[in-house]
């Protein structure tokens, strides 16, 4: 542990102290549920958030095989839909990469893409002329996730590919996007689930109890699997779904990975961050996590788990339950006519 491989140059320790990770060990909460209002407890640090988005636009790469995988498996859900959405709001996250992988899917005939970053705005607009689909009218608005610039019941289909997970208050802010949406309008969401980076997560760890005698406060809270789908009830959608995918990437070293992840915009903003971290812990971290986790070829692997949610906005054509008590037919008979497994 004490050898660190010599492709931690310089720069490495730089550019580790400036990114760290996630954690999976917190819930999202509101303080209104009646309104808009955002939550009080202040988690994330908006503004820092807005400039690492300006840096990510400068940064990100055309060809990232995990953003446009994401991208694409979330809007393929609009090819199960038999209705068309023609006025659609793509919300932060991986804008460029949704603007790409729309090709007519949906029925889209109006696009408005927002983020809170001016560079990231002014990166898909520079892209726009080279989008293969130039049927969809595009807008690009400057704004925040949490404040919505939308009139109500004014959009047919809401799109957010891994932002939303850096709100203070995920709940108010799938509230607001349900009041933008038209009723039987779609929401579709794809955030980042608390299993993400477990392998780095368990080399911090590791690393700042052997070199610190304890753990900093470095790591981003993400949501649970289990919590999806009460999220999407608690912000009262209907038809709420939520399935799971996890995505392996192999990177040469730890190095390329924060790199990465700085390209995507996701490191770490909490108000609550420790700013200093110690040359010794830097370099045990990774050596942690090439003893533990990496590959015979060298390589190390991170783990992504990917939450996809769907919900609409209530209205009298989708099926609803029937009233509780009025079945026909009992689970007794059920199973006295195919028969019990227990035998």
């Amino acid at each position: 542990m004490r050898a660190i491989n010599s492709i931690f140059r310089k720069n490495f320790l730089s550019t580790w102290i400036k990114a760290t990770t996630f954690e999976s060990r917190s819930s999202f909460c509101t303080q209104n549920l009646d309104g808009l209002s955002s939550s009080k407890v202040k988690i994330f640090d908006r503004d820092l958030k807005r400039k690492q988005r300006d840096r990510a636009a400068w940064l990100s790469r055309s060809d990232d095989t995990f953003i446009n995988s994401v991208a694409d498996n979330l809007l393929d859900r609009l090819e199960d839909c038999k209705r068309e959405f023609s006025t659609a709001l793509c919300l932060g996250g991986s804008l460029k990469a949704i603007r790409q992988s729309l090709r007519g899917r949906g029925g889209v005939e109006k696009l408005i893409m927002m983020d809170s970053s001016v560079d990231m705005v002014k990166l898909c607009k520079d892209a726009e002329k080279d989008m293969p689909d130039q049927n969809v009218e595009t807008a690009f608005v400057v704004g925040d996730e949490e404040y919505l610039p939308v009139k109500e019941s004014s959009l047919d289909l809401v799109i957010s590919c891994l932002g939303l997970h850096w709100t203070n208050d995920l709940p108010g802010a799938m509230i607001q996007s349900k009041l933008a949406l038209k009723p039987d309008g779609l929401f579709l969401a794809a955030i980042l689930g608390g299993d993400s980076l477990k392998e780095l997560r368990i080399a911090c760890t590791v690393a700042q109890m052997e070199r610190e005698g304890g753990i900093s406060p470095r790591l981003s809270p993400l949501a649970q699997v289990r919590d999806a789908g009460n999220l999407l009830t608690r912000a009262g959608f209907a038809l709420p779904g939520v399935d799971v995918d996890e995505y392996t990437i192999k990177y040469e070293n730890a190095l390329q990975l924060i790199e990465h992840l700085r390209a995507m915009g996701e490191t770490n903003a909490l108000v609550q961050r420790n700013n200093i971290l110690k040359k010794d812990t830097a370099l045990a971290t990774a050596a942690v996590y090439q003893s533990m986790f990496g590959a015979e070829d060298g390589t190390v692997p991170a783990t992504f788990q990917v939450i996809f949610m769907t919900g609409w906005r209530e209205h009298s054509s989708q099926p609803k339950a029937k009233r509780r008590g009025s079945a026909t037919v009992s689970f007794q008979d059920i199973q006295k006519q195919f028969g019990s497994e227990d035998k």
